[in-house]
């Protein structure tokens, strides 16, 4: 308790002298509101406290219901009373504490066409699961994770990756309340939102087997080994990794295989989503000590990696990478408009056209191949390899080109 009063206090002073609470989100607002011109329900998805509630307030609503809210949940007992007479755009905020609404829902929508639903949830797989079983052909989804480099500018872009993007993360004036609200979120997420979901693991447990997997962070998962590394069978291991990727705080990013004649890796690599996190599990709290940790590269490629995958903005199993055992490798591939695009991620001054890059690009047949880098000049290694800066928005290179 008294740790918590001391976290919390932190959090409200450094909002008090923080320059940087409020930060506009153009690029999601934009999509959202293209979403909701076309679809009578959308969604948004993303984990606690990324920003779902702030960026449906910015949006013009006409009704508010909040499920949190004891109030709000009050007028819910009764939810075809409290919705069937309301027109314009109605956010229902937590809808996870009441799937039981997707079919009410669906009836609304379906017999007042003056309405509009915006969704806001936590949970993305049973969600997703229940209001598509509901609502197919009705509702739209909206991934939101925390904010982009657009969202804070260039300038900012040390402290996005150390700090991360959950905005209470980010945010702060100084580093101490952003460090303390990064494990009190880990606290929180482990032994009130992992209950609240329904899973009954032990909050010690699960956080257990997160760091260790904070180590495999940029790797090839082997199940096995971590299994045998935390005690536990392959099947608990799998277990709890969808646990994690389905509350958005890993991504698994499977392989691509491709016919190429080449033993190919057949293992998913591991991606702790938010840099902040990865940073919190690994006890790394600045700049300073994350350019001489041995995870500085795996840092700078989950971190690059989640950037350029929001820039382009597919669907979290439209990703892949591609590996050899002989050795060639990339870190990203994707397919759009017929053709096969990737992206490598280099933490390095100047990074270089490496045998690598030329052998992926012929196995995979690559229209284009970015390799993403800290640095600041944009620059070409061949014809169909370019350069980028992380700080660059990679559709201003062409990425849809």
């Amino acid at each position: 308790m008294k740790y918590q009063i001391i976290s919390l206090t932190f959090h409200i002073l450094s909002f008090i002298i923080s320059p940087m609470n409020l930060i506009s989100r153009p690029i999601d607002r934009a999509k959202v509101f293209k979403l909701l011109d076309i679809f009578p329900v959308t969604a948004i998805l993303g984990a606690r406290q990324c920003g779902k509630t702030t960026l449906a307030r910015s949006i013009n609503f006409d009704h508010y219901f909040d499920l949190e809210n004891p109030i709000d949940m009050a007028r819910m007992e009764h939810p075809q009373l409290a919705l069937e007479d309301l027109d314009g755009l109605i956010v229902i905020d937590e809808i996870q504490r009441s799937p039981d609404l997707f079919p009410l829902i669906r009836y609304l929508v379906d017999n007042h066409p003056k309405q509009k639903y915006l969704i806001l949830g936590s949970a993305s797989r049973d969600l997703i699961r229940q209001s598509s079983e509901t609502l197919a052909g009705r509702i739209a989804y909206y991934s939101l994770s925390g904010f982009r480099i657009q969202d804070i500018g260039a300038e900012n872009f040390k402290t996005l990756w150390i700090r991360g993007g959950f905005p209470d993360s980010f945010t702060p004036a100084h580093e101490m309340p952003s460090i303390l609200w990064r494990q009190n979120f880990i606290t929180t997420f482990l032994e009130r939102d992992i209950p609240q979901l329904g899973i009954n693991i032990p909050a010690r447990t699960l956080r257990r087997f997160w760091t260790m997997l904070s180590h495999y962070h940029g790797q090839i998962i082997n199940y096995s080994e971590l299994g045998r590394s935390f005690g536990i069978s392959d099947v608990t291991v799998r277990k709890y990794i969808d646990i994690l990727e389905g509350t958005f705080m890993i991504r698994v990013l499977q392989p691509w295989y491709a016919n190429t004649g080449k033993r190919l890796v057949k293992r998913p690599k591991i991606y702790l989503k938010d840099s902040g996190i990865f940073h919190t599990l690994m006890n790394i709290d600045n700049f300073d000590q994350l350019v001489s940790h041995p995870k500085l590269g795996a840092s700078f490629e989950g971190f690059a990696l989640e950037s350029i995958c929001r820039q382009i903005n597919k669907n979290d199993n439209e990703f892949y990478f591609y590996s050899v055992h002989s050795g060639s490798e990339l870190d990203l591939f994707w397919q759009e408009k017929g053709k096969n695009w990737g992206a490598e991620f280099k933490y390095a001054d100047a990074p270089r056209l490496t045998r690598s890059m030329k052998t992926v690009q012929k196995d995979l047949n690559l229209a284009h191949l970015w390799v993403i880098y800290p640095g600041k000049a944009t620059y070409r290694l061949s014809e169909n390899v370019t350069v980028v800066p992380v700080i660059d928005s990679p559709e201003a290179f062409g990425l849809h080109s």
